[in-house]
């Protein structure tokens, strides 16, 4: 009741401009997002990489990687969001919201790279083992490395489930297994510290474990985006807001799809087949005033009014031999 009070009270339009309107404003809070986690595993990244120069710690090395190569990822997804905020083409009817989901294939090849990186100095250094110096340091780096990647990925985990960004919320999700993978250099110092050389590179292998187990669930979310794979709820929600919808006498394909960290819809919806062309237009446009309404971040919907079928009647016979 409150909800439709509020929508009675603060007049709202669902008009192209406002959309864009919604959209520049998801695409501005990803990008300021990634600029203050960009600074923040910059710094980080910085700090430990001056610490490996001392200590020659393979497993801070791997860290290290990591988490540089998560805050390079900021770069594509920054173009990707600056781009998603142009306007529609004649060539690009639907806008250039999918570079986002392009970012995202960056990312995957960047932690992949970074994976096979970090693995090649572990298994060299324990090829030909060497010293670990100034294990405080060491120590210190890898809390640091914790606390920052842990800040990070809260903020773009945060930002990207409320803009809706698949991407962004991925490199979250990257940035905190960095910083798991920050603690788990503590335990190599600590090994080498007992008198164990072979701590530090075999902590540096299981970094490289944990930056795969990354790989992987980010490779997934990535492919799915890219597959227009949708929650099914998301589905189930669209449907149950049409057919409340009324003159709809039943609902029925729906089709969601992710474009960039907006979504578009296709509906099919069945009305009483003596309906005038104006009152099934009235009803379609009520049900994705609906749709709006019930899925915070669609962009907009296409609702296809069919009537309701008779006996021996196919309103869609011309169309068989095209399927």
């Amino acid at each position: 009741m409150g909800h439709r009070l509020g929508h009675v009270l603060r007049p709202h339009s669902h008009e192209a401009a406002d959309k864009v309107d919604h959209a520049l404003e998801g695409s501005g809070e990803g990008i300021r997002a990634l600029w203050i986690s960009l600074a923040g595993l910059g710094a980080t990244t910085i700090i430990q990489a001056v610490v490996y120069a001392l200590s020659g710690s393979v497993a801070l090395l791997g860290d290290t990687l990591h988490n540089a190569a998560d805050a390079l990822t900021a770069v594509p997804l920054g173009v990707a969001f600056v781009l998603g905020r142009r306007p529609p083409t004649r060539r690009y009817t639907y806008g250039y919201g999918r570079a986002e989901d392009l970012a995202g294939v960056v990312i995957v090849l960047a932690i992949a790279v970074s994976s096979v990186a970090a693995a090649y100095a572990a298994l060299h250094r324990l090829a030909d083992p060497e010293p670990v110096a100034h294990l405080p340091a060491v120590a210190a780096a890898a809390f640091v490395g914790f606390l920052g990647n842990e800040l990070v990925a809260r903020y773009r985990v945060r930002v990207g489930r409320r803009i809706g960004s698949a991407a962004l919320v991925a490199d979250g999700l990257h940035a905190r297994t960095d910083g798991f993978a920050s603690l788990a250099v503590l335990l190599g110092a600590a090994g080498v510290a007992a008198g164990l050389p072979w701590a530090d590179p075999v902590v540096g292998l299981l970094i490289t474990v944990a930056i795969l187990l990354v790989l992987r669930q980010t490779a997934r979310e990535v492919w799915r985006r890219l597959m227009d794979a949708v929650d099914p709820a998301l589905v189930d929600r669209a449907e149950s807001t049409l057919a409340d919808t009324p003159g709809v006498l039943s609902v029925g394909q729906v089709r969601l799809r992710w474009i960039g960290h907006r979504l578009r819809a296709e509906c099919d919806i069945v009305v009483d087949p003596a309906t005038t062309v104006v009152a099934a237009h009235r009803i379609a446009v009520d049900a994705e005033h609906n749709l709006l309404h019930a899925l915070p971040r669609l962009a907009g919907a296409l609702v296809h009014p069919d009537p309701q079928p008779a006996p021996g009647v196919d309103h869609h016979a011309v169309l068989i031999a095209h399927r």
